[in-house]
């Protein structure tokens, strides 16, 4: 973050001058996403598969001034959403410089910055807040307190000698220091019954109360949160009264289709090894069968972070071999799906009976995965030369030591796989690691439509008649 232009008023008496106008938080970001919308400027950058579902009705909650709640299953991007908010604000904005809350120069709401306004006038000084200050996020535990959130008498002012009712002893919570700013607070439901009603005077009333005596401070703040269905009747639930102050209720979800599933993991997944296009598919499926699962708790849901998780975890399984076989550059193989349920059974939540038939259901739901996406690489191609030719005698053997050169020296030249390499996405001229990725989707497709043989054990898998 940048310091702040040398040109912007530095004074009060420069800023009114300047003719700055003062806008509320909401009325600001309202102004912002339209003038976006109209500009034709995405407004979401990095948000994946939303764009007819999801942000429209948060749009509309924004323009209408609403307070939000994003309510959906772990892993559906809510917080990412939330965060994305920062960009509908002014990069720049003015306070008071040294007051405790970021107030408006001309416009201050404690009294402490009242009374420098009117001893100073014109002569007040300003700094300027960058948007990324201006968001606050909390997640939400059972031991937040309304001091975290609200406030709370400071013992130290006290005692300085001033009187305990005086509204200068408070020392303010996340919400009030988020005045002209966000405020986000994740898994809304986990908080305490009575720390929600601390909140209801702020969404409505705008008054803090504090150990028995009210400050009244004009806040301008906009609260959004995200909640999950399954708190409502688990961990705790939004009260009544909170729930009927927010303006909106967006419902979230996981990717409605294969392709945003493989934008969002190629867009977060950290990967330490190339991993194309087919394998990503494969992970997408996986991810979707698992949804569809009566064997998967669905309450829990099954979190775009587990497909994340998987590709990083083909990816390492490439880049171990590549350091065992010294093959340059590292490409992830069907061979590398092996890792995935063993590394990632931990991550899921099973129906009660399940119990020792985990790791059998994963490798099912993953087999059927890289059948359906091997169906649709595939589609039309006739791969019967290449069963041909290990029904022959040309076994193939693959495995995590076993570099992609081997594996291609053990067919003899066929066009086909030249068209094979051609419908993963890769130049038949490309590294033999990449060439032998899709070969192997191939073999796995002859397999799983019992075209071929497999025997496979801890270190080698080898197609054969």
């Amino acid at each position: 973050m940048t310091s702040a232009p040398a040109d912007l008023p530095r004074k009060a008496g420069e800023l009114r001058a300047a003719g700055y106008l003062s806008r509320t938080i909401k009325a600001e970001i309202r102004d912002n996403l339209l003038t976006k919308l109209r500009a034709g400027d995405d407004p979401w950058p990095g948000i994946v598969g939303f764009s007819r579902t999801v942000v429209p009705q948060l749009e509309r909650a924004l323009l209408a001034g609403h307070d939000v709640v994003l309510l959906g299953e772990r892993g559906q991007g809510k917080t990412r959403l939330l965060r994305t908010l920062i960009g509908l604000l002014d990069e720049w904005t003015p306070v008071i410089e040294g007051a405790e809350l970021p107030e408006h120069p001309l416009d201050p709401i404690t009294p402490a910055s009242k009374r420098r306004a009117a001893e100073l006038g014109d002569d007040l000084p300003v700094t300027w807040l960058h948007r990324d200050l201006r968001y606050a996020e909390k997640l939400a535990t059972p031991d937040t307190s309304v001091g975290d959130l609200i406030g709370d008498v400071d013992p130290v002012k006290v005692a300085e000698g001033r009187s305990l009712g005086d509204p200068e002893t408070i020392h303010f919570g996340l919400v009030p220091r988020a005045h002209r700013g966000i405020v986000a607070i994740n898994e809304l439901p986990d908080l305490a019954e009575r720390i929600q009603v601390a909140l209801l005077n702020v969404m409505e009333e705008r008054d803090i109360q504090v150990r028995g005596y009210t400050l009244r401070l004009p806040l301008d703040v906009l609260l959004v949160a995200t909640a999950n269905p399954e708190d409502y009747t688990n961990r705790g639930r939004i009260i009544t009264p909170l729930k009927d102050r927010f303006g909106a209720e967006v419902r979230t979800h996981y990717p409605l289709d294969v392709d945003a599933e493989v934008d969002v993991v190629r867009q977060e997944a950290h990967l330490t090894a190339e991993v194309g296009e087919p394998l990503l598919e494969v992970l997408a499926r996986f991810v979707r069968h698992l949804r569809e699962s009566t064997a998967i708790d669905q309450r829990s849901g099954v979190s775009a972070r587990f497909a994340v998780a998987a590709a990083e975890t083909v990816a390492a399984a490439a880049l171990r071999r590549s350091a065992i076989t010294g093959e340059e550059p590292a490409v992830a193989r069907p061979v590398d799906l092996d890792a995935v349920p063993a590394v990632l059974r931990g991550k899921l939540e099973f129906e009660p009976g399940e119990e020792g038939r985990e790791t059998e259901l994963l490798e099912y739901l993953l087999r059927r995965s890289v059948a359906d996406t091997a169906r649709e690489r595939f589609a039309g191609l006739d791969l019967t030369p290449l069963a041909n030719a290990v029904a022959e005698g040309h076994l193939v053997t693959t495995g995590e030591r076993i570099p992609g050169r081997d594996v291609l020296s053990a067919l003899p030249e066929l066009p086909v796989l030249h068209d094979v390499a051609a419908r993963a996405g890769v130049d038949p001229d490309d590294s033999p690691g990449r060439i032998a990725a899709a070969v192997e989707l191939a073999l796995e497709a002859l397999y799983l439509s019992k075209r071929l043989a497999k025997d496979a054990d801890d270190d080698t898998t080898v197609y054969g008649a």
